[in-house]
Parts: C-alpha cells; structure tokens; sequence
C-alpha cells in the first residue's frame, strides 16, 4: 500500500512537471533575452538558484603537498604538447563566444549545430555556458589562485588572453561538462563520444597552461551541480525537448557535421 502511495505520487509530480513544461514556450533567438555582455545572453537560473561551489569544493591543493606536486608534474608533461595539434584544439576549445563554441561537440555529435539549422540546441548551449560559469564566480574571487603559465612566467596557448589569478575552479570546464551533461542526455546514441569530449574540452585547459588539473576537476564538480539545478527549470526542461526533436529531424534528414571529424581525432589522441 505504501509503495504504491509513493508511486501515485511520483507520478503526480511529473504529469505536473509535463504539464508545465508544454505550457513553456523556450525563446530561440539571442535577440530575444537580456545580454550580461555583448554576445553573452543570460542563463536559467537566478542567482539565489545556483549552486554554491565554495561549500561544493575543497580549498585548491595547499603547498607542499601532493596534489600540488601532480598538478606540477601535469603541468611539465603538457608542455611537450606545444605546437602540435593538440595545442592547436586547445586553443580553439578556449573562445566561448558563439558561433564558434558550436563547433566544440559538433563531431562528438555528428551533427551541425547554428542557430539556423538547430535553434533550439544553439540556445540551450548558450544559456547553460552562462550559468555554469555565474556558478564559480565567488570562490574563484575567494582563492585568487594563480595560473600554472603566471607562475611560471611562461606563454599560454592564447596569449592575447589577460587572465587574473582566479584559476580555481576552472569555468570552462564548469561549461563544458555541463554542456556534456546536457547533451549526453538528448542525444544518447552519442553520450560516450560527448562526454569523452567534454573531458577532453576541460583538459585542454592544462594544455593551454591557464589551469591546473585540480582547477579543472574542480570545474567538473561544478557543472554537475549546475546541471542538477537545471532539471528542476521549466523553461531548460522545454529547450531540452526542443533540442532533442531538431536531433531527432536532423538524424532523420542525415545532418552530419561539417567539420574534419578525423583531423579532430587524430589531435584528441595525441599525448604528451
């Protein structure tokens, strides 16, 4: 009697999820929603909505100690990847700006992503990169920690970047294993390509030398917790489903992806 209560009930809550989510009609153009900075259009969540990674997160390695060393030892070995392809994706991975953060899981996915083509798919991408970064803002301003290349006094793989000592947790990869997340749930077929390339799409951060490795499992933690927070968004649940029908369509109409799949794989596959 008690497990069939606790069913009824469950199933209460999501016919009542679903019925918000059809009444919630998801804008598509960025001309649609407020900018925090040209380009940048805002998240799904208010700010009381985030998650607080300071309390998610242990402080960054401490001197002397062993992560610190092993962050040290990643941080060398990466460097033998300067100039090589993988450095070349590396620097690509890092521009956020849209439309050429489309391209990041475009092979992952085997699919063209543009505002044209998937609307849908453009915006949710777009709205989960600004909450997953909102979500480190204060305890990067908390640590300050510097970056590997300041520290070293070296280049990074884009050195046009003035980046502040604010390296933990790392934002890309708060952005790119949400998105990751996100999209490893709409396109199931495809989840072990796309999560190897959000993993990917955080490391490239170290290859760049702007972030620790434990800056980068940091940032990991933290899309997680974003993405957690999302599900119960009616609005992100209503540009899920609209995402997952122009993944639908484009599989359907054989949509591919534009990009040299292989070169990207080839470049993946390099190690130090």
């Amino acid at each position: 009697m008690f497990m069939q209560s606790v069913r009824t009930s469950v199933l209460m809550v999501l016919a009542a999820l679903a019925a918000a989510c059809a009444s919630v009609v998801a804008p598509t153009s960025p001309a649609d929603l407020p900018q925090v900075r040209p380009g940048y259009v805002i998240g799904y969540l208010q700010a009381e909505e985030l998650p607080d990674s300071k309390s998610l997160l242990p402080p960054p390695p401490a001197t002397g100690s062993a992560a610190l060393a092993a962050d040290e030892e990643t941080y060398r070995a990466t460097r033998k990847l300067r100039d090589t392809p993988r450095w070349v994706l590396a620097t690509r991975d890092a521009n956020l700006a849209f439309p050429q953060a489309t391209k990041v899981f475009s092979c992952a996915l085997d699919l063209t992503i543009s505002e044209a083509a998937t609307p849908h798919l453009n915006m949710l991408l777009r709205r989960v990169r600004a909450d997953a970064s909102r979500a480190n803002d204060t305890t990067k301003d908390f640590y300050k920690r510097r970056r590997p290349y300041l520290a070293h006094g070296e280049a990074s793989c884009t050195p046009q970047e003035k980046l502040k000592d604010d390296s933990y947790p790392s934002g890309h990869s708060s952005i790119g294993w949400a998105w990751a997340l996100t999209l490893a749930e709409i396109a199931p077929e495809r989840a072990n390509a796309v999560l190897a390339r959000g993993l990917a799409f955080g490391q490239s951060r170290v290859v760049c030398g702007v972030h620790w490795t434990s800056d980068v499992e940091a940032g990991r933690v933290v899309g997680a917790s974003v993405v957690s927070r999302l599900h119960a968004n009616p609005m992100f649940a209503a540009q899920m489903a609209g995402a997952r029908k122009e993944i639908e369509h484009a599989r359907a109409t054989g949509l591919k992806s534009a990009l040299n799949c292989a070169a990207e794989a080839q470049a993946l596959a390099t190690r130090p």
